[in-house]
């Protein structure tokens, strides 16, 4: 089995449509002991989706936004970590949906705290449990282009990308990996709660040489689970498409 022993930590579990439900899951089927992070409101959504994995895990708060949650997430988590899935992303509704003139920096700097700084953070607080072999993975949606809707948070993942590879060259020398997947468009809780998202799905399938199924996380999980493995040892700084294709495809 591909995790076999090791010990994986992964944040952005709301429901089982959630991208990281699936990366959980199939970690779990590939030998990992699985911890999972929630705070707030969302907590209970967490702990009940958390039934539903094949092994219950244990669930630990953590609030990315809040440095008394990052201090203490190396205790709450304990032992070791040999992976860490970054599947966390929010932005106010005014910095979606078209408004990209009009959203207040206040707003602005919410999404970038919450979407791209926070990688940072998140791998800080649990670098004192990693040590050499360990792999650091982010859910990304490729952001070298503008596209339409997505407006501040599309700003938010360029800089999540930036973030990944400057965590690369900054952990390269502790034998820690950090990469990103680039998924296409998944209908998952926090897609729909984007004005207009269905731009991308209407197109997203056509487009794909490979084909796109939106309602299907599976290979964006098989991807995260490949790089948290030991599979790509020499790999760091990267950002792998799972899209179908669709990233190569200029019309």
């Amino acid at each position: 089995m591909l995790l076999d022993g090791k010990r994986i930590l992964v944040t952005g579990v709301l429901n089982d449509a959630s991208i990281a439900f699936s990366v959980a899951r199939r970690a779990q089927e590939e030998g990992a002991e699985v911890v999972l992070t929630s705070f707030g409101r969302v907590m209970r959504l967490t702990e009940r989706t958390a039934k539903r994995l094949p092994a219950e895990p244990t669930i630990a708060e953590l609030d990315v936004s809040n440095p008394g949650d990052l201090e203490a997430l190396a205790e709450r988590v304990g032992g070791k970590l040999d992976g860490v899935l970054h599947a966390i992303g929010f932005a106010p509704e005014s910095c979606l949906g078209g408004g990209f003139l009009d959203a207040p920096w206040e707003d602005v700097a919410i999404a970038l705290q919450v979407s791209a700084y926070s990688l940072k953070s998140l791998v800080k607080a649990a670098l004192p449990l990693m040590d050499r072999g360990a792999s650091v993975v982010g859910l990304d949606f490729d952001n070298r282009v503008a596209w339409p809707v997505y407006d501040w948070m599309g700003v938010a993942k360029s800089a999540f990308e930036s973030v990944s590879r400057y965590l690369a060259k900054e952990l390269g020398p502790q034998g820690i990996r950090v990469n990103l997947v680039a998924a296409g468009p998944v209908r998952t809780m926090a897609a729909r709660s984007i004005p207009g998202f269905e731009a991308f799905e209407d197109v997203w399938n056509d487009r794909a040489p490979l084909g796109w199924d939106i309602r299907d996380p599976e290979p964006v999980a098989s991807a995260c689970v490949a790089l948290l493995s030991d599979l790509f040892p020499a790999t760091t700084g990267e950002m792998v498409h799972v899209d179908g294709g669709y990233h190569a495809i200029g019309a």
